[in-house]
């Protein structure tokens, strides 16, 4: 015969609470685990947290000792779910299921956590694993799910995926009832809205697959994914099949796609990062239109914006990036099967614009704010366009672009692709840019659109570069004529892909601060070294081109009287004029809110790049006017606050530093070793009194930067480019020295040092 067990709440909670005090400290539980079943197993509550029981429940042995159940009473005990008394305020009932909830939860993540003794873990493993056996708790959770009390609902959703996770770390067969739970749900949508809750939880149980720390991700999630592969195809489909003008509540399509969205991003994730080939996986690739069509779907602008940002990153290998940093998948060896499917994403993404996607893109309206986008009614609205909308639209063309092209062999074709799509954004973006982009140099635009975002920046930048060097090789085999390279130089500017014009604009946006460079390079959140190499080995077989653009910056710089070597550190904006305040922010991944721009002379075409000479008397403009570059105004470190950096000894370092200590000490280290910090700022104006980079002995370079520009032809952006780079060649040079760079850099200083001395041949030839 069956006895329930009655027990005074308050006793109850009491109880609980000194477990769950207990298990946060991850201390070791003594009793045995079926005396914690009785406080863990979760009352059975109807939607309005009412009692379970309509009559007050018999006690025929009386209340038992609050703390411990008797031995004799075990079974009966783990059996049957507490019955809370009647007279039990209906809060007190919310409160105790809530807490049983959350000791659950945080007894499971003890478990997964390195930091618990083992004993302990032991102890909370066996406890957790009593509690899937004697009792139906999948069944009670998912009941949960659609409770109108919104926070028991979201609890009883994580501990249900924590206790799924758990399973199959232990490798415990899923119960039917789970699994055909999510099956039948999925499977009738939109009809049942519980599929939501479905969603919700297969998301967590993926992003604890990826954090967790042990070495079998990869089985964990086959097996994981085994029974929903096909069922996620139907879902799919029926999700994106709604018309959504027709529905009558919005919201709920809406919060479906949300869920959804975030819970694609972790299956394509999981498909980069732990080389899985389930077709769930891959539905985006195998229909992209879809998720493309929601662009167009008259839905809030914050609901594009997660679409067109999700298909940025897929484009960019960067789903899944906050929970994947410990393996980047650029190291990762090639994997033919994903190239195939990101250029059937490409293709799509770039027939849609063929169709008139970004003229559905309204980037106007209520900007996005941290919190919101309402405003209060006593801060001032500042109109704008929407300027995340501005870079992933952007970087989504420019990136589909190069993945195209990788497996375009007609130059002609590609010409013809690259000015129909770069037609298309710089039409997008001319209205939206302020000040406007100038016709006669479009290459401006990256610098302008990606202003307040390094890193996209930078992946637009790298992008604009593989189009370049693609069609470079093509081109090279088929023109060979003058007038037909002078064509080919006219259309990179045309179309604004010219890379040394996009490389020269970006150092101004930084001021030409060196220190900004190696934060770049030192930083793993940008791909800038990558892009710097491919750059720099350009520049090495295209220094002729390189200089004339050179040049052209230096008369269009003088004739809206803007110095770009001058030593002020900042021009006041006046609106009228064409004069930008020059003070640039070093953070590296982070917003640029003041950076140079430059405005081109209304009376030069970009065709005559080729053909421009400059007269004696421009030069001598610009070298009575021109000192040597100021270092960026802000920083991201103080650097005269290292005066002593030099005499500290370096056998205190070691290469197997983390990078973060990495980071930090280079950036204490990257600067002049010599003089206090009060010198060091006099020597910033006047760095012609001493070498860029230390001349030592033992040194395997040697710069020559005693240099002073004696002829008007050195002074320009090209002399202020290769100081900027032989400053950044010293200070890599320096910390690599005394292992404080955090990778080997020695092929970056060679590109470094050819690049200066071609720089010099050229100079002494003049």
């Amino acid at each position: 015969m069956r006895y329930i067990l009655a027990v005074p709440m308050e006793a109850f909670f009491d109880v609980l609470e000194q477990l769950y005090k207990k298990v946060l400290l991850g201390a070791t539980l003594e009793n045995e685990n079926h005396d914690y079943i009785f406080y863990l197993n979760p009352a059975s509550l109807d939607q309005d947290c009412s009692t379970a029981a309509s009559s007050e429940c018999p006690n025929p042995h009386g209340v038992q000792d609050k703390h411990q159940p008797s031995s004799a009473n075990l079974a009966t005990i783990s059996a049957v779910p507490v019955c809370l008394k009647k007279h039990s305020p209906i809060r007190s009932a919310r409160e105790v299921v809530l807490l049983q909830l959350t000791v659950i939860k945080v007894m499971i993540t003890r478990i997964l956590s390195v930091e618990t003794d083992f004993r302990a873990k032991e102890k909370y493993r066996d406890t957790i694993k009593v509690l899937l056996k004697s009792s139906d708790i999948d069944s009670k959770l998912t009941c949960m799910f659609q409770n109108s009390d919104k926070l028991l609902s979201h609890m009883a959703a994580k501990c249900l995926a924590l206790l799924l996770y758990f399973q199959l770390r232990e490798k415990i067969t899923f119960s039917n009832s789970w699994i055909a739970f999510c099956q039948k749900n999925l499977s009738e949508y939109p009809e049942n809205e519980k599929a939501v809750y479905c969603l919700w939880t297969l998301t967590v149980i993926i992003k604890e697959i990826f954090k967790d720390t042990c070495s079998q991700k990869t089985e964990i999630l086959k097996q994981f994914l085994t029974p929903f592969d096909t069922i996620f195809e139907v879902f799919y489909n029926s999700l994106f099949s709604q018309h959504f003008e027709s529905c009558q509540d919005t919201s709920k399509i809406i919060n479906s796609l949300i869920c959804f969205l975030e819970l694609l991003e972790l299956l394509i994730a999981s498909r980069i990062h732990l080389k899985l080939h389930f077709t769930c996986q891959r539905i985006l690739f195998l229909k992209p239109s879809c998720v493309l069509d929601v662009i167009t779907w008259p839905v809030q602008a914050f609901v594009k914006r997660k679409f067109i940002i999700f298909i940025k990153k897929c484009l960019l290998w960067k789903v899944g990036e906050d929970l994947c940093r410990a393996s980047s998948p650029v190291l990762m060896p090639p994997d033919r099967h994903l190239d195939v499917d990101m250029l059937a994403l490409a293709d799509a993404v770039l027939r849609a614009v063929d169709l008139g996607l970004l003229r559905t893109l309204s980037v106007h309206g209520k900007p996005p704010c941290f919190g919101g986008d309402e405003i209060q009614p006593t801060c001032e609205h500042v109109p704008g366009p929407d300027h995340v909308i501005l870079r992933a639209a952007s970087l989504l063309i420019i990136k589909s672009v190069e993945i195209k092209f990788q497996s375009c062999a007609s130059a002609d074709e590609m010409k013809v692709d690259l000015q129909s799509f770069m037609c298309e954004l710089l039409t997008f973006l001319k209205p939206h840019l302020q000040p406007s982009l100038q016709s006669h140099n479009l290459c401006e635009w990256i610098s302008k659109v990606f202003i307040e975002q390094d890193d996209d920046m930078l992946e637009a930048a790298k992008a604009s570069l593989g189009i370049y060097l693609k069609l470079t090789r093509q081109c090279k085999a088929t023109e060979s004529s003058t007038q037909e390279k002078e064509m080919w130089n006219h259309h990179t500017h045309e179309y604004g892909y010219n890379p040394h014009c996009i490389f020269l604009f970006l150092l101004k946006n930084i001021g030409f601060d060196s220190s900004v460079l190696l934060d770049f390079l030192i930083s793993s959140e940008t791909c800038f070294l990558e892009y710097f190499v491919r750059y720099l080995k350009l520049l090495q077989k295209d220094w002729a081109h390189f200089f004339t653009i050179c040049k052209y910056f230096d008369v269009t710089e003088s004739k809206d009287s803007i110095n770009i070597c001058g030593c002020s550190s900042s021009f006041v904006q006046d609106g009228s004029s064409n004069q930008t305040e020059l003070s640039p922010s070093a953070a590296p991944g982070s917003p640029r809110s003041a950076h140079a721009s430059i405005s081109w002379a209304s009376n030069v075409s970009s065709g005559s790049l080729s053909h421009l000479v400059i007269s004696k008397e421009t030069y001598a403009t610009l070298q009575a006017d021109s000192l040597p570059p100021l270092r960026a105004s802000q920083s991201l470190v103080d650097y005269d606050s290292s005066d002593d950096s030099e005499a500290e000894g370096t056998d205190q370092h070691s290469a197997n530093s983390k990078q973060t200590s990495l980071h930090q000490e280079a950036m204490k280290k990257s600067q002049d070793p010599v003089g206090t910090g009060t010198d060091k700022k006099q020597l910033r104006l006047e760095p012609q009194s001493r070498p860029l980079v230390p001349k030592q002995s033992n040194s395997p370079f040697s710069v020559d930067c005693d240099r002073v520009p004696n002829n008007v032809s050195e002074v320009g952006i090209s002399y202020t480019t290769l100081k900027c780079f032989e400053e950044l060649q010293g200070a890599i040079y320096r910390l690599q020295k005394k292992n404080l760079f955090p990778y080997n850099a020695t092929a970056l200083l060679k590109l470094l040092k050819h690049i200066e001395a071609i720089y010099n041949e050229h100079m002494n030839a003049l």
